[in-house]
């Protein structure tokens, strides 16, 4: 069997993929957020925050072959606890990369300028400002005087409500409409009229229907890719005259071997794991 770390956009289409190439496969994911897995017989799935111990006991128990890491590309405790709970079973771990939506030369901490290249999602017009944390993320973006809305999900909201009390600044935040999100947001003492549940990618138009309803000006997000829906919330940036603050990705530290494509993985993990 498989152990497939799921939980983003790539999750179901890459289960039925390695379950066609005849891998028994088991999905895991933190949440129980609906996935389109079906019926099929191959694929199982549990749900459930999993740390490094805890992979280790799911692997030893499912008898697991191999760990296929398509986790969220921020979540970087669960990348490299999946290396480390691969390496202690002495099975390989391979990883899906969603690349990155911004050019490399857009990387850096400065406002781009208008000739952004073309073809790119970025288009002209719209600045974007990259940020090492959350810190200093909320430090940005409440420096600019106009409403935010926050869209890098519920689990480092300190910062924020911090930055939004010691400046006056009104703000909103888009979460997923899960009750630990929602719980979260309550701890963290944001206002139930603050706050837009629901589940990504979102499109252009809902994009821009957030952005209407609070009057924002500025829009806090990570660096999701293509297919986290990263170049709509920029094209609703660039209609609405917003600024972005893009949460920079968290430095790749893969042991075992990482691609872009998901045919590419099943190929790779044919010789890694043969059936």
């Amino acid at each position: 069997m498989i152990l497939l770390i799921g939980g983003t956009s790539e999750t179901a289409p890459l289960a039925f993929g390695l379950a066609a190439a005849g891998y028994d496969i088991l999905v895991s994911t933190a949440t129980d957020a609906p996935l389109a897995i079906g019926e099929h017989p191959r694929i199982r799935r549990r749900t459930g925050r999993l740390d490094e111990a805890g992979l280790v006991d799911l692997v030893t128990a499912r008898q697991i072959r191999a760990i296929v890491d398509a986790a969220h590309p921020y979540a970087a405790t669960v990348h490299e606890a999946a290396q480390n709970a691969a390496k202690l079973r002495g099975i390989p771990c391979l990883r899906l990369h969603r690349p990155e939506a911004l050019p490399p030369e857009s990387r850096d901490s400065e406002s781009r300028p208008a000739d952004s290249p073309s073809g790119s999602p970025e288009s002209p017009g719209t600045p974007v400002r990259f940020a090492a944390d959350h810190r200093e993320a909320a430090a940005l973006a409440f420096a600019d005087g106009r409403p935010v809305l926050i869209t890098t999900g519920s689990r480092n909201l300190v910062p924020y409500t911090e930055a939004a009390r010691r400046t006056g600044i009104l703000f909103a935040v888009r979460v997923l409409d899960a009750p630990e999100s929602l719980a979260a947001c309550r701890a963290a003492g944001i206002a139930e009229d603050q706050i837009i549940a629901g589940r990504g990618p979102f499109a252009l138009g809902e994009n821009l229907a957030a952005i209407r309803r609070f009057g924002i000006g500025v829009i806090v997000t990570k660096e999701s890719g293509l297919a986290g829906g990263f170049d709509a919330k920029l094209a609703a940036a660039r209609h609405a005259d917003c600024r972005v603050i893009v949460l920079s990705r968290p430095k790749a530290t893969a042991a075992g071997p990482v691609f872009d494509d998901p045919a590419a993985l099943i190929a790779a993990l044919k010789d890694l794991a043969p059936l």
